[in-house]
Protein backbone atom coordinates (compact mmCIF):
# COMPACT_ATOMS: atom_id res chain seq x y z
CA UNK A 1 0.00 0.00 0.00
CA UNK A 2 2.78 2.14 1.22
CA UNK A 3 4.70 1.52 -2.50
CA UNK A 4 1.25 2.64 -4.32
CA UNK A 5 1.10 5.56 -2.42
CA UNK A 6 4.32 6.97 -3.00
CA UNK A 7 4.54 5.54 -6.69
CA UNK A 8 1.21 8.09 -7.29
CA UNK A 9 3.16 10.76 -5.76
CA UNK A 10 6.42 10.27 -7.70
CA UNK A 11 4.11 9.70 -11.12
CA UNK A 12 2.14 13.28 -10.06
CA UNK A 13 5.46 14.60 -9.51
CA UNK A 14 6.69 13.76 -12.76
CA UNK A 15 3.17 15.18 -13.98
CA UNK A 16 4.15 18.60 -12.48
CA UNK A 17 7.12 18.62 -13.69
CA UNK A 18 6.45 17.92 -17.43
CA UNK A 19 3.62 20.94 -17.11
CA UNK A 20 6.19 22.92 -15.63
CA UNK A 21 9.08 21.96 -18.38
CA UNK A 22 6.17 24.01 -20.87
CA UNK A 23 8.32 27.08 -20.17
CA UNK A 24 11.19 27.37 -22.24
CA UNK A 25 14.05 28.87 -19.44
CA UNK A 26 15.76 31.40 -22.44
CA UNK A 27 19.79 33.13 -22.57
CA UNK A 28 21.09 35.68 -24.44
CA UNK A 29 21.32 33.37 -27.07
CA UNK A 30 17.65 34.41 -27.65
CA UNK A 31 18.71 37.13 -29.51
CA UNK A 32 19.49 35.19 -32.71
CA UNK A 33 16.29 33.26 -33.07
CA UNK A 34 13.88 35.58 -31.37
CA UNK A 35 12.28 36.52 -35.38
CA UNK A 36 12.08 32.86 -35.84
CA UNK A 37 8.63 32.04 -35.49
CA UNK A 38 6.26 33.36 -32.86
CA UNK A 39 6.83 33.89 -29.01
CA UNK A 40 5.13 34.70 -26.23
CA UNK A 41 7.95 35.77 -23.51
CA UNK A 42 7.71 36.47 -19.83
CA UNK A 43 10.96 39.25 -18.93
CA UNK A 44 10.97 38.57 -14.62
CA UNK A 45 13.35 39.06 -12.42
CA UNK A 46 13.79 36.42 -9.25
CA UNK A 47 13.12 38.93 -6.53
CA UNK A 48 9.99 40.46 -8.06
CA UNK A 49 6.85 39.57 -6.05
CA UNK A 50 4.54 40.08 -9.25
CA UNK A 51 6.52 37.66 -10.90
CA UNK A 52 6.12 35.09 -8.47
CA UNK A 53 2.29 35.35 -8.64
CA UNK A 54 2.09 35.03 -12.46
CA UNK A 55 4.81 31.89 -12.44
CA UNK A 56 1.49 29.71 -12.10
CA UNK A 57 -0.35 31.23 -14.70
CA UNK A 58 2.27 30.87 -16.91
CA UNK A 59 2.93 27.23 -16.57
CA UNK A 60 -1.13 26.99 -17.25
CA UNK A 61 -0.51 29.02 -20.17
CA UNK A 62 2.57 27.45 -21.57
CA UNK A 63 0.26 23.91 -21.22
CA UNK A 64 -2.56 25.15 -23.28
CA UNK A 65 -0.19 26.12 -26.35
CA UNK A 66 1.95 23.52 -25.84
CA UNK A 67 0.69 22.34 -29.32
CA UNK A 68 0.15 25.18 -31.09
CA UNK A 69 2.10 27.41 -33.30
CA UNK A 70 3.58 29.59 -30.27
CA UNK A 71 5.99 28.88 -28.15
CA UNK A 72 5.76 30.44 -24.26
CA UNK A 73 9.35 31.30 -22.83
CA UNK A 74 10.76 33.55 -19.86
CA UNK A 75 14.24 35.38 -19.37
CA UNK A 76 15.82 36.20 -16.05
CA UNK A 77 17.00 39.77 -16.77
CA UNK A 78 19.31 39.94 -13.90
CA UNK A 79 21.13 37.14 -15.37
CA UNK A 80 21.02 38.61 -19.06
CA UNK A 81 20.41 42.38 -18.73
CA UNK A 82 21.53 42.68 -22.51
CA UNK A 83 18.52 41.25 -23.76
CA UNK A 84 16.37 43.16 -21.03
CA UNK A 85 18.14 46.15 -22.64
CA UNK A 86 17.46 44.96 -26.10
CA UNK A 87 13.50 44.81 -25.42
CA UNK A 88 13.53 47.93 -23.62
CA UNK A 89 12.27 46.43 -20.58
CA UNK A 90 11.39 49.01 -17.35
CA UNK A 91 8.95 47.20 -15.40
CA UNK A 92 8.78 43.47 -13.78
CA UNK A 93 7.06 41.13 -15.16
CA UNK A 94 6.66 42.77 -18.76
CA UNK A 95 5.39 39.98 -21.19
CA UNK A 96 5.80 40.36 -25.07
CA UNK A 97 4.31 38.78 -27.82
CA UNK A 98 7.12 38.28 -30.89
CA UNK A 99 6.04 37.83 -34.41
CA UNK A 100 8.24 37.66 -36.90
CA UNK A 101 9.87 41.51 -36.87
CA UNK A 102 6.93 42.64 -35.09
CA UNK A 103 7.19 42.96 -30.73
CA UNK A 104 3.65 43.50 -28.97
CA UNK A 105 3.87 44.67 -25.18
CA UNK A 106 0.74 43.05 -23.64
CA UNK A 107 -0.75 45.29 -21.30
CA UNK A 108 -3.82 43.18 -19.81
CA UNK A 109 -4.79 41.70 -16.99
CA UNK A 110 -2.96 38.72 -15.83
CA UNK A 111 -5.33 35.68 -15.95
CA UNK A 112 -4.84 32.33 -17.97
CA UNK A 113 -8.07 33.52 -19.89
CA UNK A 114 -7.26 36.71 -20.95
CA UNK A 115 -3.70 36.17 -21.80
CA UNK A 116 -4.61 32.80 -23.95
CA UNK A 117 -7.03 35.41 -25.25
CA UNK A 118 -4.45 37.91 -26.33
CA UNK A 119 -2.18 35.18 -28.47
CA UNK A 120 -5.28 33.87 -29.80
CA UNK A 121 -6.01 37.72 -31.19
CA UNK A 122 -2.34 38.65 -32.10
CA UNK A 123 -1.13 34.76 -33.69
CA UNK A 124 -3.52 35.62 -36.76
CA UNK A 125 -4.10 38.08 -39.05
CA UNK A 126 -6.01 41.42 -37.72
CA UNK A 127 -9.06 40.34 -39.42
CA UNK A 128 -10.34 36.71 -39.67
CA UNK A 129 -12.18 35.03 -42.57
CA UNK A 130 -15.74 33.42 -41.69
CA UNK A 131 -16.95 30.98 -43.85
CA UNK A 132 -19.08 28.16 -42.44
CA UNK A 133 -22.47 29.66 -40.28
CA UNK A 134 -21.40 27.35 -37.54
CA UNK A 135 -18.53 29.08 -36.80
CA UNK A 136 -20.40 32.32 -35.93
CA UNK A 137 -22.79 30.39 -33.69
CA UNK A 138 -18.98 28.82 -32.18
CA UNK A 139 -18.08 32.37 -31.89
CA UNK A 140 -21.26 34.04 -30.22
CA UNK A 141 -20.91 31.59 -27.55
CA UNK A 142 -16.45 32.12 -27.04
CA UNK A 143 -16.66 35.57 -27.11
CA UNK A 144 -18.52 38.11 -25.13
CA UNK A 145 -18.05 40.89 -27.81
CA UNK A 146 -16.35 40.90 -31.31
CA UNK A 147 -16.48 43.03 -34.49
CA UNK A 148 -17.26 41.59 -37.97
CA UNK A 149 -17.37 43.27 -41.48
CA UNK A 150 -20.10 42.27 -44.06
CA UNK A 151 -19.94 42.74 -47.59
CA UNK A 152 -17.15 42.58 -50.16
CA UNK A 153 -13.88 42.87 -49.23
CA UNK A 154 -13.05 46.56 -51.23
CA UNK A 155 -14.06 50.19 -51.04
CA UNK A 156 -13.82 52.69 -48.46
CA UNK A 157 -15.74 51.00 -45.39
CA UNK A 158 -13.31 48.10 -45.71
CA UNK A 159 -10.32 49.68 -46.18
CA UNK A 160 -10.78 51.82 -42.78
CA UNK A 161 -12.36 48.80 -40.83
CA UNK A 162 -9.22 46.73 -41.90
CA UNK A 163 -6.58 49.36 -40.52
CA UNK A 164 -8.93 50.07 -37.44
CA UNK A 165 -8.86 46.01 -36.70
CA UNK A 166 -5.01 46.59 -37.62
CA UNK A 167 -4.76 49.39 -34.36
CA UNK A 168 -6.81 47.40 -32.22
CA UNK A 169 -6.12 44.17 -32.48
CA UNK A 170 -4.36 43.84 -29.10
CA UNK A 171 -7.47 44.75 -27.79
CA UNK A 172 -10.30 42.89 -29.63
CA UNK A 173 -11.79 39.97 -32.28
CA UNK A 174 -12.38 41.18 -35.79
CA UNK A 175 -13.80 39.19 -38.71
CA UNK A 176 -15.61 39.29 -41.90
CA UNK A 177 -17.80 37.33 -43.46
CA UNK A 178 -20.46 37.34 -46.79
CA UNK A 179 -24.09 38.99 -47.26
CA UNK A 180 -25.58 35.55 -47.25
CA UNK A 181 -23.57 33.94 -44.07
CA UNK A 182 -24.14 37.01 -42.07
CA UNK A 183 -27.96 36.97 -42.88
CA UNK A 184 -29.28 33.68 -41.25
CA UNK A 185 -27.42 35.47 -37.66
CA UNK A 186 -27.67 39.06 -37.97
CA UNK A 187 -30.42 41.32 -39.18
CA UNK A 188 -29.23 43.14 -42.48
CA UNK A 189 -30.66 46.39 -44.06
CA UNK A 190 -27.90 46.96 -46.31
CA UNK A 191 -24.04 45.87 -47.25
CA UNK A 192 -21.55 46.68 -46.69
CA UNK A 193 -21.99 47.15 -43.01
CA UNK A 194 -19.87 46.63 -39.60
CA UNK A 195 -21.63 45.15 -36.65
CA UNK A 196 -20.57 44.66 -33.33
CA UNK A 197 -22.09 41.71 -31.38
CA UNK A 198 -22.18 42.78 -27.79
CA UNK A 199 -24.00 40.47 -25.16
CA UNK A 200 -26.36 38.70 -27.11
CA UNK A 201 -26.81 41.64 -29.25
CA UNK A 202 -25.93 43.29 -31.70
CA UNK A 203 -25.16 46.92 -33.44
CA UNK A 204 -24.13 48.19 -36.74
CA UNK A 205 -22.09 51.20 -37.46
CA UNK A 206 -24.10 53.92 -37.69
CA UNK A 207 -22.42 55.23 -40.64
CA UNK A 208 -21.99 52.82 -42.94
CA UNK A 209 -25.14 53.58 -45.31
CA UNK A 210 -23.41 56.33 -46.51
CA UNK A 211 -19.74 55.47 -46.26
CA UNK A 212 -19.16 55.55 -49.75
CA UNK A 213 -20.41 58.91 -50.29
CA UNK A 214 -18.83 60.37 -47.17
CA UNK A 215 -14.74 61.90 -47.52
CA UNK A 216 -12.47 59.07 -46.85
CA UNK A 217 -10.97 60.90 -43.68
CA UNK A 218 -14.34 61.12 -42.13
CA UNK A 219 -14.87 57.69 -42.43
CA UNK A 220 -11.84 56.63 -40.91
CA UNK A 221 -12.16 59.10 -37.68
CA UNK A 222 -15.95 57.81 -37.20
CA UNK A 223 -15.12 54.03 -37.47
CA UNK A 224 -11.89 54.35 -34.80
CA UNK A 225 -13.86 56.39 -32.53
CA UNK A 226 -17.03 53.72 -33.06
CA UNK A 227 -15.02 50.83 -32.59
CA UNK A 228 -12.95 52.22 -29.52
CA UNK A 229 -16.09 53.21 -27.72
CA UNK A 230 -18.15 49.91 -28.42
CA UNK A 231 -14.75 47.38 -27.71
CA UNK A 232 -16.25 47.47 -23.99
CA UNK A 233 -19.29 45.45 -22.29
CA UNK A 234 -21.84 46.87 -21.08
CA UNK A 235 -20.94 46.37 -17.39
CA UNK A 236 -17.38 45.24 -17.49
CA UNK A 237 -15.21 44.60 -14.39
CA UNK A 238 -12.36 47.94 -13.76
CA UNK A 239 -8.83 46.58 -13.29
CA UNK A 240 -5.79 49.01 -13.17
CA UNK A 241 -4.84 47.71 -16.53
CA UNK A 242 -8.43 47.89 -18.81
CA UNK A 243 -8.94 51.27 -16.81
CA UNK A 244 -6.37 53.12 -18.72
CA UNK A 245 -7.96 51.95 -21.93
CA UNK A 246 -11.57 52.92 -20.73
CA UNK A 247 -10.46 56.54 -20.12
CA UNK A 248 -9.81 56.79 -24.31
CA UNK A 249 -13.34 56.30 -24.60
CA UNK A 250 -13.49 60.21 -23.82
CA UNK A 251 -17.08 59.24 -21.39
CA UNK A 252 -17.82 59.62 -17.82
CA UNK A 253 -16.99 56.32 -16.51
CA UNK A 254 -19.13 55.16 -13.79
CA UNK A 255 -17.82 53.20 -11.66
CA UNK A 256 -19.65 50.93 -8.98
CA UNK A 257 -17.15 50.01 -6.11
CA UNK A 258 -17.50 47.16 -4.05
CA UNK A 259 -14.81 44.79 -2.30
CA UNK A 260 -13.91 41.46 -3.41
CA UNK A 261 -11.86 38.96 -1.03
CA UNK A 262 -9.56 35.95 -1.90
CA UNK A 263 -12.21 33.96 -3.32
CA UNK A 264 -13.63 37.05 -5.48
CA UNK A 265 -16.56 37.04 -3.41
CA UNK A 266 -18.63 40.04 -2.52
CA UNK A 267 -20.80 40.61 0.98
CA UNK A 268 -24.60 40.55 0.19
CA UNK A 269 -25.37 43.78 0.36
CA UNK A 270 -22.53 45.19 -1.80
CA UNK A 271 -23.69 42.86 -4.54
CA UNK A 272 -27.11 43.74 -4.63
CA UNK A 273 -26.16 47.22 -4.83
CA UNK A 274 -23.87 46.55 -8.01
CA UNK A 275 -26.59 44.70 -9.36
CA UNK A 276 -28.94 47.49 -8.96
CA UNK A 277 -26.69 49.86 -10.86
CA UNK A 278 -26.07 47.26 -13.30
CA UNK A 279 -29.97 46.51 -13.92
CA UNK A 280 -30.50 50.77 -14.25
CA UNK A 281 -27.53 50.52 -16.78
CA UNK A 282 -28.85 47.84 -18.71
CA UNK A 283 -32.52 48.68 -19.01
CA UNK A 284 -31.90 52.14 -19.84
CA UNK A 285 -28.83 51.84 -22.97
CA UNK A 286 -29.77 53.99 -25.34
CA UNK A 287 -30.36 57.01 -22.69
CA UNK A 288 -26.67 56.21 -21.22
CA UNK A 289 -24.81 54.65 -23.74
CA UNK A 290 -23.73 57.74 -25.95
CA UNK A 291 -22.18 59.95 -22.63
CA UNK A 292 -21.41 57.18 -20.38
CA UNK A 293 -19.29 54.26 -19.43
CA UNK A 294 -20.01 51.64 -16.81
CA UNK A 295 -18.51 49.25 -14.90
CA UNK A 296 -17.35 47.71 -11.24
CA UNK A 297 -14.26 47.72 -9.09
CA UNK A 298 -13.51 45.21 -6.81
CA UNK A 299 -10.50 46.49 -5.28
CA UNK A 300 -11.41 49.48 -3.54
CA UNK A 301 -7.66 50.51 -3.85
CA UNK A 302 -8.10 51.44 -7.35
CA UNK A 303 -11.13 53.70 -6.16
CA UNK A 304 -8.68 55.38 -3.17
CA UNK A 305 -6.40 56.60 -5.85
CA UNK A 306 -8.91 58.35 -8.16
CA UNK A 307 -10.36 60.17 -4.75
CA UNK A 308 -7.11 60.31 -3.20
CA UNK A 309 -8.99 58.88 0.07
CA UNK A 310 -10.27 56.31 1.54
CA UNK A 311 -13.63 55.83 0.48
CA UNK A 312 -16.03 53.06 2.45
CA UNK A 313 -17.56 50.16 -0.06
CA UNK A 314 -19.99 49.62 -1.70
CA UNK A 315 -19.96 53.09 -3.40
CA UNK A 316 -19.81 54.91 -6.67
CA UNK A 317 -18.02 57.19 -8.47
CA UNK A 318 -17.82 58.94 -12.03
CA UNK A 319 -14.85 60.13 -13.59
CA UNK A 320 -14.51 62.80 -16.03
CA UNK A 321 -12.03 60.93 -18.30
CA UNK A 322 -10.77 63.97 -20.31
CA UNK A 323 -10.13 66.39 -17.21
CA UNK A 324 -9.24 63.81 -14.67
CA UNK A 325 -12.42 65.01 -12.32
CA UNK A 326 -14.37 63.12 -10.52
CA UNK A 327 -17.62 63.28 -8.62
CA UNK A 328 -19.20 61.41 -5.91
CA UNK A 329 -22.78 61.13 -4.54
CA UNK A 330 -23.80 63.09 -1.35
CA UNK A 331 -26.45 60.73 -0.49
CA UNK A 332 -25.53 56.99 1.54
CA UNK A 333 -24.88 54.48 -1.74
CA UNK A 334 -26.55 52.19 0.71
CA UNK A 335 -29.89 54.12 0.51
CA UNK A 336 -29.28 55.45 -3.35
CA UNK A 337 -32.51 53.67 -5.09
CA UNK A 338 -32.72 53.45 -9.05
CA UNK A 339 -34.11 57.10 -9.04
CA UNK A 340 -31.49 58.60 -6.90
CA UNK A 341 -28.74 56.89 -8.96
CA UNK A 342 -30.53 59.00 -12.17
CA UNK A 343 -31.23 61.73 -10.87
CA UNK A 344 -26.96 62.00 -10.05
CA UNK A 345 -25.99 61.03 -13.28
CA UNK A 346 -28.08 63.69 -14.72
CA UNK A 347 -26.37 65.95 -12.26
CA UNK A 348 -23.05 65.11 -14.12
CA UNK A 349 -24.26 65.64 -17.56
CA UNK A 350 -25.34 68.76 -16.41
CA UNK A 351 -22.20 69.64 -14.79
CA UNK A 352 -23.78 70.52 -11.18
CA UNK A 353 -22.99 67.61 -9.33
CA UNK A 354 -19.96 68.81 -7.19
CA UNK A 355 -16.50 68.35 -8.80
CA UNK A 356 -13.49 66.99 -6.81
CA UNK A 357 -10.50 66.06 -7.95
CA UNK A 358 -8.48 67.15 -11.72
CA UNK A 359 -5.32 67.08 -13.52
CA UNK A 360 -3.93 70.64 -11.95
CA UNK A 361 0.09 70.91 -10.53
CA UNK A 362 -1.03 71.28 -7.31
CA UNK A 363 -3.82 68.15 -7.53
CA UNK A 364 -0.40 65.95 -8.99
CA UNK A 365 1.73 67.40 -6.40
CA UNK A 366 -1.24 66.31 -4.03
CA UNK A 367 -1.36 62.57 -5.57
CA UNK A 368 1.87 62.39 -5.85
CA UNK A 369 2.41 62.32 -2.00
CA UNK A 370 -0.78 60.25 -1.69
CA UNK A 371 0.49 57.40 -3.85
CA UNK A 372 4.02 57.49 -2.16
CA UNK A 373 2.57 57.12 1.40
CA UNK A 374 0.04 54.48 0.25
CA UNK A 375 2.94 52.48 -1.45
CA UNK A 376 4.93 53.06 2.15
CA UNK A 377 2.04 52.00 4.26
CA UNK A 378 1.64 48.17 1.87
CA UNK A 379 5.20 48.15 2.15
CA UNK A 380 5.02 48.18 5.69
CA UNK A 381 1.83 46.09 5.80
CA UNK A 382 3.56 43.21 3.49
CA UNK A 383 7.01 42.81 5.05
CA UNK A 384 7.79 45.40 7.96
CA UNK A 385 11.36 44.57 8.35
CA UNK A 386 12.39 45.12 4.98
CA UNK A 387 10.55 48.05 4.94
CA UNK A 388 12.64 49.22 8.24
CA UNK A 389 16.08 47.82 6.16
CA UNK A 390 15.45 50.14 2.97
CA UNK A 391 14.56 53.15 5.07
CA UNK A 392 16.22 52.46 8.36
CA UNK A 393 19.67 52.14 6.80
CA UNK A 394 19.77 55.71 4.75
CA UNK A 395 18.28 57.62 7.76
CA UNK A 396 21.34 56.08 9.95
CA UNK A 397 24.22 56.78 7.40
CA UNK A 398 22.56 60.55 6.33
CA UNK A 399 22.30 60.70 10.36
CA UNK A 400 26.00 60.52 10.71
CA UNK A 401 27.06 61.86 8.19
CA UNK A 402 24.73 65.32 9.02
CA UNK A 403 26.70 64.65 12.61
CA UNK A 404 29.66 64.65 11.36
CA UNK A 405 29.37 67.98 9.67
CA UNK A 406 27.46 69.78 12.35
CA UNK A 407 29.07 68.41 15.53
CA UNK A 408 32.41 68.24 15.03
CA UNK A 409 33.85 71.27 15.82
CA UNK A 410 31.91 70.91 19.44
CA UNK A 411 33.75 67.95 20.38
CA UNK A 412 37.07 69.66 19.08
CA UNK A 413 36.22 73.32 20.78
CA UNK A 414 37.17 71.18 24.80
CA UNK A 415 40.84 70.21 23.52
CA UNK A 416 40.98 73.75 22.13
CA UNK A 417 40.35 75.57 25.32
CA UNK A 418 42.26 73.23 27.69
CA UNK A 419 45.18 73.86 25.69
CA UNK A 420 44.77 77.55 26.00
CA UNK A 421 44.57 77.22 29.80
CA UNK A 422 47.41 75.16 30.30
CA UNK A 423 49.76 77.59 28.35
CA UNK A 424 48.51 80.69 30.92
CA UNK A 425 49.53 78.72 33.48
CA UNK A 426 52.95 78.21 32.09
Amino acid sequence: MRAWFIAVLLALAALCSAKASRVLELSDRFLDVRHEGQWLVMFYAPWCAYCKRTEPIWAHVAQALHNTNVRVARLDCTRFPSVAQEFKINGYPTIIFIKGNDEFVYNGDRSKEDILNYVLRMSGPPVQLVTRPESVDMLKSSHALFFIYVGPESGILWDTYYAAAEHFQPHGFFYVTGVELASQHFEINHTPTVIVYKEENHYHFPYAKAANEMDPLQVNETIYHWINVERFTTFPKVTRNNIHQMMKTKKWLVLAVVEENKLNEVAAHELEFRDMVERVIRKNRKKYHDRFQFGWIGDPDIAHSIVMDALPTPHIIVINSTTQEHHIPEDDPLQMTPQALHLFLESVHKQTATIYGGNSYLVRIYRAYFEAKKSLKDMWRGNPVLTSVLFGLPLGFLSLILYSIFCGDCLDAPEEDEDESHEKKE
